[in-house]
């Protein structure tokens, strides 16, 4: 199956990562960003650890991914900052600090998830996922995931272009964007996860027997570069 969404282009990387590094980075970055107050020098290694994710998307040559994480989060720290200045006290103030927050502390996540999906070949999560001896049964979820969050793009994308040609688009309002759109776009997906998860059963990953992988992954350079940065911050982040 192949998707107009995200695609695997681990090859065309100037920096190739093992998939295991990829999990470390992304839990460690989880839980400094999400974890702990914006105060004295944490606000420093938080912002060190933000340029990671923001790295390896131009390495991998997602320019276009790596501007907009750029953009939107520099706008949810400048809005943050601008009230916090402001003090105000409206209701209107109080959310727009509310998305501002959200923003800064779950746009390194995602953007560090959409890079772990979209450099990360299947069969190279496989092989990796086998050398930590993982349970098929944790194996095999994850294994539909990389499969089915590309192809939620493609079938909104296809939707889309469906509406578009018997004229039903935005004019008609928010109950019949929701009604044409979403809602076939929800059914469409619960079929997809199904028929991934017997392909994935039907390629033998719920059998007893041994696979056999022909993916070569391994820590490199890169990959001790990036384990210790990530690790050295949060040494300081929990020591301060």
């Amino acid at each position: 199956m192949q998707t107009k969404g995200i695609h695997n282009t681990s090859t065309n990387s100037l920096i190739k990562l093992d998939p295991r590094t990829k999990l470390y980075l992304m839990l460690m970055i989880n839980i400094i960003i999400i974890s702990g107050d914006n105060e004295g020098l944490i606000t420093y290694i938080k912002l060190f650890v933000v340029c990671i994710p923001f790295v390896l998307l131009l390495t991998s040559r997602k320019i276009a991914a790596a501007l907009l994480f750029v953009v939107l989060y520099s706008i949810g720290q400048f809005v943050g900052c601008a009230f916090i200045f402001m003090s105000t006290t409206s209701i209107a103030g109080i959310i727009i600090r509310m998305l501002s927050q959200l923003i800064c502390r779950f746009a390194p996540c995602v953007i560090m998830g959409f890079y772990l999906i979209s450099t990360t070949r299947v069969s190279e999560f496989i092989a990796s996922m086998e050398k930590m001896h993982l349970s098929q049964n944790f194996i095999i979820p994850f294994l539909v995931m990389f499969r089915f969050f590309p192809t939620i793009s493609e079938e909104y994308h296809d939707i889309q272009n469906a509406m578009r040609m018997r004229g039903i688009g935005l004019n008609k309002g928010p109950v019949s964007m929701m009604e044409y759109r979403f809602v076939p776009l929800v059914i469409s997906l619960v079929k997809i996860g199904d028929e991934l998860s017997a392909a994935a059963l039907t390629r033998g990953l719920g059998s007893s027997i041994k696979r056999s992988n022909l993916c070569k992954i391994g820590f490199g350079f890169w990959d001790f570069l990036f384990i210790s940065i990530v690790t050295i911050e949060a040494i300081l982040w929990i020591c301060l």
